[in-house]
């Protein structure tokens, strides 16, 4: 097949313990799947699912005991950070149900949702898509992904994030108000799930403004962790 130019390399992640990679297909987000950070978003309740999507290359991959550097975005003074666990889909499908989501997961791992939150309220204010505060350049970051059958317990994993060496954000994957196996039927229910996609499944409380020499170091039990340096 000829194309008029060249096309971009494939966005990818890095799976722990293996040489391959991991191709990156979609990005899904789950938004307010936290009640605590609900809250302070000023929500409260189990409300429905909703989700939002960021490009496949905005994903920023780390390798294993990397710290990656993250640019400060263009047009915001208010860069705030969400911590996330993060499902990598192997097998896709649409309709699936709860009690097989399991069926359909490669790996977890350990994210960022930046977001341009200033950019997002002012959107929000407007009653316009907030695309603009999410879906930028680097605003995924990664860390290695580790085989789903790896990590038994990662639903009762604790959830945290770090700033130059203070906690920020620290829960429970428990406390998801959706958890994986209902996010992945719900989100399935609107999407046909492809191999490569993955699922940021929302953030724990305690969201905040990071700044330029910042470093955050992001980790899920019995993950990889990631560590990036605001530059």
């Amino acid at each position: 097949m000829r194309f008029v130019f060249n096309p971009p390399a494939v966005a990818s992640v890095a799976v722990a313990g293996q040489p391959a990679r991991f191709p990156v297909h979609r990005i899904y987000c789950v938004g307010r799947n936290y009640e605590d950070h609900a809250k302070e978003m000023g929500h409260t309740g189990r409300e429905p699912p909703f989700f939002f999507m960021k490009p496949a290359d905005a994903v920023l991959a780390a390798e294993a005991g990397q710290t990656v550097d993250m640019p400060y975005p263009t047009l915001t003074a208010n860069l705030h950070h969400e911590v996330e666990l993060v499902v990598a889909i192997g097998t896709g499908g649409s309709h699936i149900l709860a009690a097989d989501a399991h069926r359909h997961i490669y790996g977890y791992a350990v994210g960022l949702d930046m977001t341009r939150r200033d950019l997002q309220n002012d959107m929000k204010k407007q009653g316009r898509p907030w695309c603009i505060g999410k879906g930028f350049e680097h605003s995924a970051p990664l860390g290695p992904i580790t085989p789903a059958a790896l990590v038994p317990d990662v639903e009762a994993a604790t959830i945290a994030l770090q700033i130059n060496g203070a906690d920020r954000q620290r829960s429970t994957v428990a406390k998801l108000i959706w958890n994986i196996a209902e996010t992945i039927e719900q989100l399935s229910a609107a999407w046909a799930l492809q191999p490569g996609d993955l699922i940021y499944t929302g953030t724990p409380e305690g969201v905040s403004a990071v700044v330029r020499g910042d470093v955050l170091h992001a980790t899920v039990d019995g993950l990889e962790s990631l560590t990036v340096r605001i530059v």
